[in-house]
Parts: structure tokens; sequence; C-alpha cells
């Protein structure tokens, strides 16, 4: 007789505000999917950005989600107490020579930027112009930089060892070929925060045996880069889901500062969960998905 493969996804948000409702849904969607696979739920807490994520709204994400009735696996995992992970991570990829340091402020890039008559653009805006990609920072203190992956440099990487093209399969538009150059050098560790969503979320779905990504498709061009890291690192790809978003009647993606749309705002308000899930269902015919 032959096992079904396991089937684990997660729900991971960040802990810089109180849930709305836009989360509800994607927390619904990823447990539910869970349930009717037979498998396994988990929290993640990505509070890798210490300065903006606070305890009071880590503990009301649990009481939030508590609320709408799901269950999840424990112990959560906070990536914050877990930095030397990520950090293994990075060191491998210092090894192969695949990132460089990158002294440049904000303010430079953007000078830089501004000087080029044609900046590339990505998904998330212009591409760093390279600035620090050949300079010597035999000398530069650990503290001054952020550590930048060297796209060119990887993709080749890949060339040389047989892994390229990268593919991955996404349950809504099929297998997916992998453009992570789309995002030029990304950041991978700055001074202030040892570790990038990008890092850290391929490194703990990897940890915790995430077979299904299960998101929202606001995060689908990020894939491209999460398959690339996972190539480098050896770690396995999961099946990504990405669920459409979900919007109110204007097209307007609901945001943390929205408050009169928090879970807790709507749950003192007097609506029970039950309540607020059928809103969500009702809502789902404002939800768009992007081709």
């Amino acid at each position: 007789m032959i096992k079904a493969a396991p089937f684990i996804t997660r729900f991971a948000p960040s802990p810089t505000g109180r849930l709305h409702i836009g989360h509800a849904f994607s927390a619904l969607f990823a447990y539910r999917k869970a349930k009717h696979e037979g498998g396994r739920f988990i929290l993640r807490i990505e509070d890798i950005d210490t300065a903006r994520c606070r305890p009071e709204y880590t503990k009301g994400i649990y009481d939030d989600l508590s609320w709408l009735g799901l269950r999840w696996e424990k112990p959560v995992r906070l990536q914050s107490k877990h930095f030397d992970d990520y950090a293994d991570a990075l060191k491998r990829l210092i090894k192969l020579k695949l990132v460089y340091p990158c002294v440049c402020t904000r303010q430079n890039i953007q000078r830089e930027i501004d000087r080029s008559p044609s900046a590339p653009h990505g998904p998330d805006g212009d591409l760093y112009p390279g600035t620090c990609r050949d300079l010597d920072h035999s000398d530069v203190p650990e503290q001054a930089f952020a550590w930048r992956l060297d796209m060119q440099k990887s993709i080749e990487y890949l060339r040389e060892h047989n892994q390229w093209p990268l593919v991955w399969i996404d349950t809504n538009k099929g297998q997916i070929h992998a453009d992570p150059a789309i995002f030029g050098d990304v950041v991978l560790a700055r001074k202030d925060t040892p570790t990038s969503y990008h890092l850290s979320v391929v490194v703990d779905d990897a940890l915790q045996d995430i077979t299904h990504v299960v998101r929202g498709e606001d995060l689908f061009q990020a894939t491209h880069i999460h398959r690339l890291l996972q190539a480098l690192l050896k770690l396995p790809t999961p099946i990504y889901e990405h669920h459409p978003l979900l919007v109110d009647e204007n097209g307007k993606r609901f945001a943390k500062r929205d408050q009169s749309l928090t879970l807790q705002s709507i749950r003192e308000s007097g609506v029970t969960a039950d309540a607020l899930i059928a809103d969500i269902q009702s809502r789902l015919k404002f939800t768009r998905r992007r081709d």
C-alpha cells in the first residue's frame, strides 16, 4: 500500500500590528486546506524586525486565531529566537562567494539610481545598481554593511552545477520557471537585522518540513527568489499555492492601519467568529487574481 505524502503548511504573520480580516482569510484558507488534506497546520511568528515587532502583537495573534477557532502545533517558532540558523545559511553563501558586503546607504543608492539614464526596475522597485559588487571590502568591519546576493554569480553557479533552469509547482498556475534576476542583488542580511524575509523563510520552511506553502498572491513574485535560495542552500522546494487577496468593495487591500477592521476591534464590538467568517465569504466576490 502506497502511503500518501504528508501535507504540512503554515501561517506566518509578522507581529507589527493587529491582524485584520485579510489575515483571517489567509489563516483560514491555509488551516482549512491542511484539514481537508488530513495534514498539519503550523503557526510561525516572523519577528525578525525587532524594531517594529512587539510582544503584545504576538500575543494578539494567538488571541485572534484562537477566537477564529484555529488550532496549531506547539511550540510556535519565533524567528527572533533562531538568528543562528539564518547566520549559518548566510555563512554557506559567503563560503561559496555568492554574496558580497554592501556599504551603501539608501541615500547613496537613490543618488546612483537618479544618475542612471535607465535604472532597471523590478517587482519591489528600482534594482540595486551594483555599486559595491566589485569593491574590496576586506577592511570594512562586519557591522558596517549589509550582505547582498550576487544574482549573476548565483545563476552562473547553478548553471555550472547543472541545476539551471529552476522550476517550482504552483497549484493554480502549474509549473513555473524561476526568474530571480528580476529582483537584482537582493539584501539577505543587514547590520541591524541579521537576516531578511527571503533568507529566513526558506530556512524555516525547510527546518519545519513544510510541504505546501499556502499564502497570498502578493508573495507570488517572491517565490522566484525563494526557489533560487533553496537551490543554492540545497533545501527542498515545497509546492506553492498563492490564494487571491481579500479586498474591499473598491478593490483596496486591507492593511494593519485599518483599525476598524482588525480582528480585535471586530471581536470587541460583539461580532462572533462565525459572523466574521460569513462576512469574509461574502467579500470573496471582490477578490481578484493577478495573472
